[in-house]
């Protein structure tokens, strides 16, 4: 019982036995079936806590004080001992809080921004800043269909986040609405509260917190190789105005919408956008989240319908046959 004041089992039973009155060491194993080393080890501990000491009357037995003296000593212990870890924990987090400053101070000498490099660092930060946002999340989601490891480890914080009553919008590419796992995630987002939506290509990877911080891939070809995180509120005001135009632009979730017989899709108008700005079939891949062979497969079908021997000749006659504007855009 007297465990929680630090008396273990054997020491808490030789007190109680002396509190009967002063007892040697052959009487207390008698009475208490120890052996005479646990109780030497028990009157050695309680000793050492100021509980017992030896008898005035008889110098070969032991005295317990009281329990109302012996009690108010337990406390007193544990109190000190509760001061000191309070001490410890305090100076504990000063020392998190130094370390904090010091790691948010590295900002490679530009003012809001900071490099993250690799994705440990980067998930790392991720969950930083997700545990502070309290208002809004936008997401630009490039690289097409999911993963369903990364749709699996992402749908408890997603829906943390919406329970917490953070508003979502996320806009994915129009290729996920070929793979049945990532549109059944995207309906899933969809029926949590988040909002999503699909464009035919995405310039890069971008996160918008609160409209106070940005996470922006710092290699568009390779999301995981670096980040870099912008605080500087015209940054963020420019990064929000390119997602809520892209927003506005971008395809319902629900939608299904059919070109006209003869008519280029939003997917083929978007590679052939890129075609005739002299992407190459990789970098079409890339934006559009497909394959390079997938990108490659549009982009001939595209010059065939075109009657184009070269990207270039493919602009010229798609921008006659009104497929693309006559300036840029």
């Amino acid at each position: 019982m007297l465990d929680l004041l630090g008396l273990d089992t054997a020491a808490e039973s030789v007190y109680r036995g002396i509190l009967d009155g002063p007892q040697d060491v052959p009487d207390l194993c008698a009475r208490l079936g120890l052996s005479e080393k646990e109780v030497r080890d028990a009157l050695d501990r309680l000793s050492a806590m100021a509980l017992v000491r030896p008898s005035t009357e008889d110098s070969g037995r032991m005295h317990a004080v009281s329990p109302h003296v012996g009690m108010e000593i337990l406390l007193a212990r544990q109190q000190a001992e509760l001061a000191h870890q309070q001490q410890r924990l305090e100076e504990s987090r000063a020392a998190a809080a130094q370390l904090i400053l010091e790691y948010d101070g590295r900002s490679d000498g530009v003012a809001g921004v900071r490099y993250f490099d690799g994705i440990d660092s980067i998930r790392d930060h991720l969950a930083v800043l997700r545990s502070k946002v309290t208002d809004e999340l936008l997401t630009f989601a490039p690289g097409g269909p999911q993963t369903l490891t990364n749709m699996n480890a992402s749908r408890p914080l997603n829906q943390q986040l919406l329970e917490r009553g953070v508003q979502m919008r996320t806009v994915y590419l129009d290729s996920i609405r070929s793979c049945p796992d990532t549109m059944e995630y995207a309906h899933w987002l969809s029926e949590q509260g988040c909002q999503v939506r699909t464009v035919p290509s995405l310039p890069n990877r971008v996160i918008i917190y609160d409209r106070r911080a940005a996470v922006i891939a710092a290699d568009t070809g390779n999301t995981a190789a670096g980040a870099v995180e912008v605080t500087s509120q015209g940054m963020v005001a420019t990064l929000h105005v390119l997602f809520e135009s892209v927003w506005q632009s971008a395809e319902p979730l629900e939608a299904c919408s059919r070109p006209v017989p003869g008519a280029l899709n939003r997917q083929q108008a978007e590679a052939l956008r890129l075609l005739a700005q002299g992407y190459t079939d990789e970098a079409i891949g890339t934006r559009l989240g497909v394959s390079p062979r997938t990108a490659r497969r549009i982009a001939s079908g595209l010059m065939d319908a075109l009657d184009a021997a070269s990207r270039f000749q493919a602009g010229v006659h798609a921008v006659q046959r009104g497929y693309l504007p006559t300036t840029p855009d």
